[in-house]
């Protein structure tokens, strides 16, 4: 990624109203010793400047973005399995970047980093156009009510920011296992310029996605996991 290309604004959510509420969870002792141990090595401050990715990194593969990782595990398994692409993972939840901090050290993990701070921030400031091979959303805060709809993250115009911001040939990977959410998330990432749907709909499963805790407390329940894949279409 290239260290002195300018980073094009992307606006959030409902002009400035934040798709997260910051929950005060309890770290446990091996989080805590990983967040203190590691995160000078794999955590990256957030500035105001385009990210140099290959400098961070020390190569030049492939960037995915994964927004709001929640406790990391599926993360560390998707980068153990792929070392040949860097992952950057987004997250304001403080024991899940110690989580995840702990599955790099046990996992010798070398392809991750880490921004502790706002994703759409993170994407206005430092993430340049055309630099990003996908990003991942899993599981997103639905926001159910009515009335919070407005605090959902994937709706436009930040769909433009992700769009904006992907390769030709690069993709949007979406799941939830909120039905309205489901919806509402292929309407707004069907309505952004620059993506295309390969699908007629919701998108196959990936079988390379590992299941989540959460995802399987979801499954429990009789709710039904909707993926979504959206593609950067070559030219836009």
């Amino acid at each position: 990624m290239a260290g002195n290309e300018a980073a094009s604004p992307g606006p959030p959510p409902a002009q400035g109203i934040k798709s997260y509420v910051l929950r005060a969870g309890r770290m446990s002792n091996a989080q805590r010793r990983s967040y203190e141990t590691l995160s000078p090595f794999f955590c990256l401050p957030f500035e105001d400047r385009p990210l140099n990715c290959e400098g961070v990194f020390g190569n030049g593969h492939p960037l995915v973005i994964e927004i709001g990782f929640g406790m990391g595990i599926a993360t560390a398994l998707v980068a153990e399995k792929n070392p040949g692409t860097n992952y950057l993972g987004l997250e304001v939840y403080r024991p899940g970047i110690g989580r995840l901090l702990w599955e790099i050290g046990q996992r010798d993990l070398k392809n991750i980093r880490i921004i502790e701070h706002d994703a759409v921030e993170v994407l206005g400031k430092m993430i340049p156009p055309g630099s990003v091979e996908g990003f991942h959303i899993f599981f997103p805060d639905p926001w159910p009510k009515k009335r919070h709809h407005k605090r959902r993250l994937v709706t436009r115009p930040f769909t433009d920011a992700l769009a904006e911001r992907l390769r030709p040939g690069g993709y949007v990977y979406m799941v939830t296992d909120w039905e309205n959410y489901a919806d509402w998330a292929l309407a707004e990432l069907s309505a952004t310029p620059g993506l295309s749907n390969p699908h007629s709909g919701f998108a196959p499963p990936r079988d390379w996605r590992p299941k989540t805790k959460f995802e399987e407390k979801g499954l429990a329940k009789d709710h039904r996991v909707r993926e979504l894949w959206l593609v950067k279409t070559r030219g836009s």
